[in-house]
């Protein structure tokens, strides 16, 4: 037996995997990070499973129902919000896993940052505009390596989504200022997907006072970028003077 850890997807129950569904539908053991995941993910699981919410759990007590889980051949769910690579936690638990000589298998889920896009009909990597995308955080007990300071990563001026700082909203807005102009367009998607989605718009000069009056303190995206404006180029991808390898465009007219 192995230990799947699964990306529940950003809030609506429809927005995981069909693996991911699947696998939680025939789970033994579901161990779910309660604090962010919809617990609408769980309605079709086994009558008979043994649910563990892990915000009130350790990393010895999650790992321990889990190896305790596997030893007695039953199938564990490891639940996580959105995608489980960014801010997941997971390494530390696979490493202790694998250690102990369990496998382990990870599913793919989608993120809150792409849920937020997908909410305000926004597309990261316009022609012309911006061809990179930065997933970051501000600094808060959470360490961030210096060079991945707001404040440098904002010289790029890229598409930028930024996870676990609306409540900094003030401090980060002062840090993306030193390179984004004030002009710069900002969105704060809150709980991206939900029923209860909260969404502002604004600039970096307004956004502040925008998100204080929406009274928005935790569980959002914050996107800001020029990707959010109106001015672009159109793609090479489609455009009838383009040839690429599946469409020849007949430059004889």
């Amino acid at each position: 037996m192995k230990v799947y850890f699964i990306g529940a997807g950003p809030g609506d129950p429809e927005l995981i995997t069909i693996k991911g569904a699947k696998i939680i539908a025939n789970a033994d053991i579901i161990i779910y990070a309660g604090s962010l995941v919809n617990e609408e993910i769980l309605n079709n699981r086994k009558i008979d499973a043994d649910v563990y919410n892990s915000a009130f759990m350790t990393l010895e007590e999650i790992i321990d129902v889990m190896e305790k889980g596997v030893k007695e051949g039953k199938i564990v769910a490891r639940v996580h919000t959105g995608d489980p690579s960014i801010y997941g936690a997971i390494r530390e638990q696979i490493d202790i896993l694998e250690k102990k000589g369990i496998e382990c298998e990870v599913i793919p889920g989608v993120s809150s940052f792409v849920a937020a896009a997908a909410a305000i009909k926004k597309e990261f990597t316009l022609p012309g505009v911006s061809q990179t995308v930065i997933l970051t955080r501000m600094e808060g007990r959470t360490k961030v390596p210096e060079r991945e300071k707001i404040e440098s990563l904002a010289s790029h001026r890229a598409s930028m989504c930024i996870f676990l700082s609306v409540h900094m909203i003030d401090k980060l807005v002062k840090e993306l200022t030193t390179h984004y102009p004030k002009n710069t367009p900002i969105v704060v998607v809150q709980k991206a997907s939900w029923e209860d989605e909260k969404i502002v718009v604004g600039t970096l000069e307004d956004i502040v006072q925008k998100v204080k009056e929406a009274n928005i303190t935790k569980t959002a995206q914050i996107l800001v970028g020029d990707f959010l404006g109106n001015n672009y180029e159109l793609s090479k991808l489609y455009d009838k003077n383009f040839s690429h390898e599946y469409r020849k465009v007949n430059k004889n007219g």
